[in-house]
């Protein structure tokens, strides 16, 4: 394996949060490893492959049909880049849990997020997500607010 230059790096990292953004399933999918492991650290979901990784977000974004995620910084070495983004949409769907769907609340969602990802070969090999799922929860009145 072979480890890009930190301005590829990061424009790959950038392009699976643009992918998502736009709903682009293909183009996500083209960002990702064969073997590409997700994480999302929140929720404990350890996803493997593609196909589940984009299962996991086309799930987020059926939920926020306009979520978009804006990077706000990027850093980078060796093979490993680090994005923070602001992630934000409006609750018009279903929002599928553990313990049964949320359903729409209508209410615009606001959150930070870190995006860690591994790559090689031109392509994530693992990432991992940190957000706050609760302040989402919260802004659509899915939980008590802080």
């Amino acid at each position: 394996m072979t480890a890009i230059g930190s301005q590829e790096s990061i424009q790959l990292a950038r392009e699976a949060v643009e992918a998502f953004s736009t709903g682009d399933w293909e183009r996500m999918r083209t960002t990702l490893a064969p073997d590409a492991v997700w994480e999302q650290v929140c929720t404990e979901d350890r996803l493997e492959g593609p196909d589940a990784i984009v299962e996991l977000n086309r799930a987020w974004k059926q939920a926020f049909s306009d979520a978009r995620g804006t990077v706000t910084k990027a850093l980078c070495t060796d093979d490993t880049a680090v994005l923070e983004a602001t992630y934000q949409g409006t609750h018009d769907g279903d929002l599928q849990t553990p313990r049964g769907a949320i359903p729409p609340s209508g209410r615009q969602a606001s959150v930070r997020a870190v995006l860690v990802v591994r790559m090689a070969d031109g392509r994530i090999t693992e990432a991992r997500q940190y957000f706050d799922l609760l302040t989402i929860l919260g802004q659509i009145g899915a939980a008590p607010s802080a």
